[in-house]
Parts: structure tokens; sequence; C-alpha cells
């Protein structure tokens, strides 16, 4: 998917300089969550928050092979590969499009981003909504009906400085292929900005991530950057294993997962090499999304169209007056509710108490969904999508 049209590379322009420098002092003192800070206009993205769920998915043909393919141990290896090449859309397609990352909008309560995809793979269907705003959070569910497949997850971010920026990431995804009755638990990596001091912020990533399968499988990826001496941007390396049996390694996989990484049958020191992705040379399909004006007022790009408006063109003002109208309007929507003694109705997405893939999976991998962070835990609701899109 392309971002808005309007966002010109930067880095920091001369004049530019003094306020980034004051920017960076703001956050090094600021004791909230840095996601509330008021950024600098060059460094405001016109996209919102809400839009990066359609990373999962911008190789609809990767996504849906796992479906195709019969051996259940290939097929783990499939859904590593596949995870693997959505880091690049979600982490760095931004950075690398425009020369630093943005912050992006802050989604509000409601705030709709619907889209598909058509290819060889079929219709590749994405339904984004934000369903929580106290603490904020975002819920997905991308489906290919031709090959059975869906993703669905929820995930919210808390932002903290020590040296540079620090970005917890909350939730899981849970990837399903009901021809196999099969399910994959999913969790996201943390991430820190690099590039501030330059004024040039790109995202690298940290710690580890697992992804475990009720076909009895595990893969964990370990993250590394570029150190002082050594190392390369974005690397990693991940390992696949029957669960709870770490050391018999069935697959491994190394590389950069913005460049090239090579599938290696076994022990990454002794195996073979069966594959190699090129994530450069792999072309993402076009996300297909309404025209604004065909829109519900509350999707995205309709929503905060005068917003994205008033960045392209560089008017601060403009932002900051479309802006404040629409948080203004939220507050008093949720003042509303509140006095009538009403909740708002999520669209597309239902919490739930208990969910059977977390009973049977997250302790594979010691997952704490950590409910009070992201609002509660989120699935999407089928019955009440169908009741309102008739689908």
């Amino acid at each position: 998917m392309s971002a808005p049209e309007g966002e010109a590379a930067a880095g920091v322009s001369d004049q530019n300089k003094g306020t980034w420098t004051a920017f960076l002092k703001s956050i090094a003192s600021f004791s909230g969550d840095l996601s509330t800070l008021t950024a600098p206009p060059f460094i405001l993205s016109s996209k919102s928050l809400v839009e990066f769920s359609s990373y999962w998915a911008e190789h609809p043909s990767i996504f849906v092979a796992p479906a195709k393919e019969p051996d259940p141990e290939k097929r783990a290896l499939l859904v590593l590969k596949w995870f693997l090449t959505t880091l690049k859309q979600q982490y760095a397609s931004r950075s690398e499009k425009y020369g630093n990352e943005k912050k992006p909008l802050n989604p509000f309560l409601g705030e709709l981003f619907l889209g598909k995809w058509e290819d060889d793979a079929g219709t590749t269907e994405l339904i984004s909504e934000q369903v929580s705003h106290h603490p904020p959070a975002t819920a997905y569910r991308i489906s290919n009906k031709t090959h059975g497949v869906h993703l669905e997850g929820y995930n919210a971010q808390k932002a903290s400085f020590s040296r540079t920026i620090y970005v917890k990431q909350i939730g899981h995804a849970i990837l399903s292929i009901p021809a196999y009755d099969e399910t994959y638990l999913i969790t996201l990596p943390n991430l820190h900005i690099e590039g501030l001091i330059f004024g040039t912020p790109f995202v690298e990533l940290n710690d580890h991530t697992y992804i475990t399968s009720s076909s009895g499988y595990t893969a964990k990826i370990e993250y590394s950057g570029k150190g002082w001496l050594s190392g390369k941007k974005n690397s990693f390396t991940a390992s696949l294993y029957p669960t709870n049996k770490e050391k018999d390694v069935l697959y491994s996989i190394s590389g950069q997962w913005t460049k090239t990484f090579d599938i290696v049958e076994g022990s990454s020191k002794k195996g073979a090499i069966i594959d190699t992705h090129d994530a450069e040379a792999t072309p993402t399909s076009t996300l297909i999304v309404a025209p604004v004006e065909e829109q519900d007022p509350l999707e995205s790009r309709r929503a905060w169209a005068k917003v994205a408006a008033g960045i392209a063109e560089g008017n601060m003002e403009v932002t900051g007056v479309e802006k404040t109208k629409i948080e203004v309007a939220q507050r008093e929507m949720r003042a509303r509710e509140k006095a009538e003694g009403r909740t708002w109705e999520r669209r597309h997405f239902s919490q739930v108490e208990d969910d059977p893939t977390l009973n049977s999976l997250a302790h594979h991998i010691n997952l704490n969904p950590e409910p009070d962070k992201t609002g509660g835990i989120w699935r999407f609701d089928g019955a009440k999508h169908s009741a309102r899109t008739g689908a």
C-alpha cells in the first residue's frame, strides 16, 4: 500500500535544527506516554496508526502459501517465512520512502481502515478498527476466502525514553488455517528508534518474538542491529523446532529483514540453504481503498482528510485547527455517552474473557496478554460484522 501523498523526504534542515533539538530535550524530560507528545511539523505523518494493520498482508501470495502446503512442518516454516517478510513493510517502509520515520496520527475511538488486495492469490480483505482509546488499541482482521486463511489480532504501544525512544508492543496476532484446523499464535517485536540525533529516525527491532502452533511447532526470532564495531542493520536469526524442544532445530533462518535472508535445513552451522528471500526484490501488492468521498465518516482517510491536507501543504495552522476539531468532537461524544449511560459500540470486534487459542498456546511462549493495557482481549465478531455488512 502506498502512503498518502505529500509527505516529503526529510532530514533536519538548517532552519529546523533548533526545533528538533528542543523536541529531543522535551522527550528526555517527558514522564508520560511519548505517543501523546506533540512532534515538530516536519516529522508528522498524514497517515493514522490504524492504517498500519495493512502491512501484515502486502504480499498476499506469501500470506496464503501455508494453506497450500499439506505437510505441517513445512506449513510452519511457510508461516515463519511469511511473518519475516512482513517486517520490512511494518517497520522500515516509511523511513526508506521518506528518509525518516514519521509520527503517525493517533486514531480516535471507532476509527476504521478498510481495504482489499486483488492479485493472483484472489481477494484478500482488511478490516482495521480502533477499539480502545484509553488505553489506545487497534484490532484487525485480514482474510482470504479463496485459500481459507485469516489473521486477526490487536496491538497497543507504550513508548518511553532512555537514551533513545523505546516502544513496547502489547498484543498478539493469530493466523488460522481452518482446512487443517490449525492456529498460530504470534507475538509482536519491541523496537527502538535510531538516528534521533541526526534527525533521521528509523526503527530497529530488539529482543525476540515467537510463533507457536496448534500443530506442535514453535519459531523463535531474535533481533539485533548494527553495533559500534560489528553487525548489520535490521539483522535477525530464527529457528523452527518442535514445541518445547528448542535444541532440536528443524530449520534456521538468518539475514536482514530489510534485505535478504537464507533458510537452512537444520542448524544454521551445518545445513544447506534451501531458500533465499530478497525483500528488496519482492514487490508489494497495491491495497485498494475506496475513494475518500465514498468512505464512511469514520474511515480514516476521510476523517483525517483536512488534517492530512494541512500536513501535505506544510500549513501547521490548518493542521492544528482541523486536528483539534476531531479531538473536541470525540470528547463531546464520550461525554454524551457517559451522561446517557452508554458505551461506544465497536463495529467489527468484541471483547472476550476467555480465549481458546490463548488457553492452549500462550503458556508455550510465556505470553501474558496484559488486557489492562489494551482495553481487553479483542476478537473479530463475525455475527456483528455480518449484521452490519451482510457479508
